[in-house]
């Protein structure tokens, strides 16, 4: 998609479709019929009345001449428009193209910003809503005739000379962020005979290739095995698949301000192994790696969005399979650190794996980790099918990823970490249980699982994503039914700010 920005009063483009927000009510929906100079404004004046157009959310009015077509877009909003709202109308315009054959399109900016005029964000938030409603995973369906897939080659512009810069750069940025999200969506919604640990540490030697600030390195089993990373190595035992531990580093081209390590959980595909799931519980059991594809999403354009601190990727990824090998229910692993695990039930996988991920990255020297984990269906009971979780031991840093998880439109809620609490994770055995004496509070007892192989002076956040990692339906007008990327352009958003 070509970006073509126009100065105000410049001669009217030859798009084919012109896009209009309108604000909620009639007043604002006749000031902006006017303001389009229609010579018959009567006859659309009536169009509107007649399908009762008053510019509430989802509305629209299809306005056609020989010429081009006009679309206003109802937002629902009375007064200022935000960057979800401009993100959610740019999904919109998707939605009329998927009906409109339309390579040139075009809006002014003026008609968008309304209430809010920062220029870059809204650049930032228009080329996200037009990437992600864009987005489809159909590389294994035959191609629909009939279908109408939108592509865009020209993007016009129009908005004042001395805004042009802000608006390019935070359109470009905002593509990067939606690139990211998209690389992530399809590591999620590729099935899991194709999402292997080493299709999954293929994707990471890719990304390392293509960019001079990032370096990967992939251990195998017998290197994994040296690090005495045996809580890792026990989930594995059950596959045929070899295990594979991911390390990606991103080095700034500045003196690096911090080192943060973003820790993804990279289970491929999760049975449940010997503790094995029911049938109906399995079938998408492909998406527990969704935190290892937010990380390498992420690292996908990184250096791109060029933040100013050193970054590290970390994944443990595997499978989780039942065979005469696999580890049982009973058994006590160690991790790297050498702290014990007793394994009650091996569906409860994912932090046993962290365990040595989080550990490692702590070995790095990093004092700042943030880790992404489909763990427990205990948090989609408490927070429903949109929400992550985060746990955080550090306020500012909890504070930081809600602020821009926001400002993303990703939806987190913050949970408790109550002292209280680790008693029930406390085993008879060993120094930890994987999962507690308690049904209830799971998505807590399984964040205070983790937090005991942070050290104290670690700065720590855990995002339960088990909910937000996949829609079973479309979650609005931008994140279709599918692999969602969840978390990348919060921490693409809260990496650049640092």
């Amino acid at each position: 998609m070509e970006l073509i920005l126009k100065n105000i009063g410049e001669e009217l483009d030859e798009s084919q479709v012109l896009f209009c927000p309108v604000l909620e009510g009639k007043e604002a929906t006749l000031a902006m019929i006017k303001s389009l100079l229609y010579e018959d404004e009567k006859l659309i004046f009536a169009q509107a009345a007649r399908e009762n157009f008053l510019a509430k959310k989802g509305q629209s009015l299809v306005i056609t001449d020989d010429t081009q077509t006009v679309i206003l877009l109802g937002t629902g909003i009375k007064k200022k428009l935000s960057v979800e709202d401009w993100r959610q109308l740019a999904g919109q315009m998707i939605a009329h193209l998927r009906k409109i054959k339309a390579k040139k399109i075009s809006l002014h900016a003026s008609h968008w910003l309304k209430g809010n005029k920062d220029v870059s964000l809204l650049g930032q938030a228009i080329a996200e809503g037009l990437d992600l409603a864009n987005y489809s995973f159909d590389k294994y369906k035959k191609a629909d005739k009939n279908k109408i897939n939108p592509n865009i080659e020209e993007l016009i512009v129009y908005l004042e000379d001395k805004h042009k810069n802000d608006f390019s750069h935070g359109f470009e940025y905002g593509s990067y962020l939606a690139w990211g999200t998209t690389k992530a969506r399809d590591l999620v919604n590729e099935p899991a005979n194709h999402m292997t640990p080493s299709f999954l540490a293929e994707q990471a030697q890719e990304i390392a290739a293509l960019n001079k600030n990032i370096t990967v390195k992939i251990l195998d089993k017998e290197q994994i095995a040296k690090l005495k990373m045996n809580a890792f190595l026990a989930v594995d035992k059950g596959s045929i698949e070899d295990p594979k531990f991911i390390h990606l580093k991103y080095k700034p081209n500045v003196k690096a301000k911090d080192k943060i390590a973003l820790v993804g959980k990279g289970i491929t595909f999760d049975s449940g192994g010997l503790s094995i799931k029911p049938g109906e519980a399995m079938e998408q059991m492909k998406i527990d790696m969704a935190g290892a594809a937010t990380v390498i999403g992420l690292f996908s354009v990184i250096a791109q969005v060029a933040p100013k601190v050193e970054v590290h990727g970390i994944i443990a990824a595997c499978e989780n399979m039942p065979s005469g090998s696999a580890i049982k229910p009973g058994d006590i692993v160690t991790n790297m650190q050498g702290k014990s695990i007793e394994i009650a039930n091996t569906d409860a996988e994912g932090r046993v794996t962290l365990a040595d991920s989080l550990a490692y990255a702590q070995k790095q020297g990093i004092k700042q980790v943030v880790d992404l984990a489909t763990l427990t269906g205990a948090v989609m009971v408490a927070l429903g099918p949109d929400y992550a979780g985060l746990f955080a031991n550090d306020a500012k840093l909890a504070n930081d990823i809600l602020t821009f998880a926001d400002r993303a439109g990703e939806k987190m809620w913050q949970l408790p970490l109550p002292k209280e609490y680790k008693k029930l994770n406390q085993s008879k055995v060993a120094d930890i249980r994987n999962i507690p004496s308690t049904r209830y509070g799971g998505a807590i007892t399984a964040a205070l699982f983790l937090e005991e192989f942070i050290n104290k002076d670690t700065k720590w956040a855990h995002l339960d994503i088990a909910a937000p990692a996949y829609a079973e339906r479309p979650v609005n007008i931008y994140t279709p039914l599918g692999g969602v990327g969840f978390g990348v352009r919060t921490l693409l958003e809260w990496l650049k700010n640092m």
